[in-house]
């Protein structure tokens, strides 16, 4: 049942071998049983010892000729330390009590038992014993073999007491069973919608975490759904929340932003584990609900919501304390672009606008075709073909132009200096006219990216505004 790796064998032998030593039983517990179970792979295991954790760990690790040092947390009673690719943590068994207004536990010495109470689900509380009288023994007390086979997430003891004490274990039953691709016991999950006002007490920083891994799941609607369901959602992430639900004026009805988006998403995530690019997928209609219009001659319009949800993306990642740097931009870039390359078809398409696209995705313009092409989600077969039919057109002319004219990541080929070089000039606003002139015929297709036309232009140019070339 369990596949274990000859390295990781060895690993838990020599651990083992120290717990006896020390007199203190151990045992390896958690994801590490459970994803041996489910044949996934690890990278870690976490050790439990009746006793010091801090001890047993430094013990371990002598029997390691090559190991990186013991990192010890005495204030949680934690050590760590690695072996190859495995990374090793031990920590004393526990039992746990909470206060209302805090997700930090009272934390005592405890049995095995009590430190299986404390797990958040049935299939996080295995254990294996590494104690000589019972070695590889499973320890399963509340039935997580039985889950694992039936794909449920549940939690050992009562869920409204086990939600209430830890309220972040709401976020990390949605992201296992979008990790895992499990189900949500029914019980468990109607505890979570009593419980949701709970997530309040935790900090943003823990949510968005369990947020990015549920948008790092092979589907990540899987998570996303019940989010939704639960009231999760609302409280965690307004703005999703917002793009839900249909109106109807005058018989004419828009589609649900929030579930297009979440198919958008399930997509992009078959082609790419890019988390960014999946950020993008799920904040390019963000702005949908604010730019919603009714036009009774044309009906729903949501004219300019990919400007404005290029605007919201900082505040939003703000709030969600994602990073705000590099990524946040290439999100808000992604969110500003993805409506061009579906809007250039082939009656329309000019060399200029394949150029502009170019320039303004620049190295990112694969992944914006990637975006752009999961948010194909018509179900009438005729606009489906008709949409990937133009697609497949522009995905041709942005090859061909590029290979042609190299505007992607465009450096003018005239520098500002070159400009007052030639004319005598002091930095100003004839420079920029000039440089920005280039520019633009360079992307209308009016002169080649090349040195030798852009001077030309440039002299011409700088005629037109009254400056004299130096001779």
């Amino acid at each position: 049942m369990l596949q274990i790796r000859p390295d990781e064998e060895q690993v838990l032998f020599k651990i083992a071998e120290a717990a006896q030593s020390l007199g203190m039983p151990a045992y390896a517990v958690g994801g590490f049983v459970r994803d041996k179970i489910l044949k996934r792979p690890t990278k870690d295991i976490d050790i439990v010892c009746i006793g010091s954790g801090i001890k047993l760990a430094k013990a371990s690790a002598a029997l390691f000729p090559k190991t990186s040092k013991v990192s010890v947390f005495k204030s949680f009673g934690t050590a760590m330390f690695k072996v190859g690719d495995l990374e090793l943590e031990f920590v004393g068994a526990r039992k746990e009590s909470y206060t209302r207004n805090s997700r930090k536990p009272i934390v005592e010495d405890g049995s095995l038992e009590d430190d299986q109470n404390r797990r958040d689900f049935t299939i996080n509380a295995l254990a294996i014993s590494l104690n000589k009288e019972n070695y590889g023994e499973l320890i399963d007390p509340f039935d997580g073999i039985r889950d694992l086979d039936l794909r449920i997430i549940r939690t050992p003891l009562d869920p409204d007491i086990t939600f209430s004490d830890d309220p972040l274990r709401m976020m990390r039953a949605l992201r296992f069973s979008a990790q895992l691709g499990f189900n949500i016991d029914p019980i468990t999950m109607k505890a979570i919608e009593r419980n949701a006002e709970r997530i309040s007490i935790v900090s943003q920083e823990r949510i968005t975490t369990e947020l990015n891994k549920i948008v790092e799941s092979p589907k990540p609607s899987k998570g996303i759904k019940p989010l939704f369901k639960t009231g999760l959602l609302k409280l965690v992430f307004p703005e999703m929340q917002a793009l839900h639900g249909v109106e109807t004026i005058d018989g004419k009805s828009h589609k649900d932003n929030f579930y297009h988006t979440l198919q958008v998403l399930d997509n992009l995530s078959e082609k790419s584990d890019d988390l960014w690019l999946r950020w993008a997928a799920i904040l390019h209609d963000i702005a949908k609900p604010v730019c919603k219009r009714f036009d009774p001659k044309t009906g729903w319009t949501f004219y300019g919501h990919d400007a404005i949800g290029a605007k919201m993306v900082p505040k939003i990642f703000r709030r969600l304390k994602l990073p705000m740097n590099e990524k946040m931009k290439y999100v808000q870039k992604m969110v500003a672009l993805h409506l061009r390359p579906i809007g250039l078809n082939k009656s329309i398409t000019s060399d200029s606008a394949i150029r502009r696209l170019l320039f303004e995705a620049g190295d990112d313009v694969e992944d914006l075709m990637l975006l752009c092409e999961a948010d194909i989600t018509t179900k009438n077969r005729e606009k489906r073909v008709r949409f990937r039919k133009n697609f497949d057109i522009v995905k041709r002319k942005l090859k061909e132009i590029e290979e042609k004219d190299q505007v992607r990541n465009f450096q003018p080929p005239i520098s500002g200096e070159e400009v007052m070089k030639c004319f005598n000039i002091k930095p100003g606003r004839s420079v920029g006219i000039i440089k920005n002139s280039i520019k633009e015929a360079i992307l209308d297709g009016e002169i080649k990216n090349q040195r030798d036309e852009a001077w030309g232009y440039m002299l011409k140019k700088g005629e037109e505004l009254g400056l004299k070339a130096k001779k």
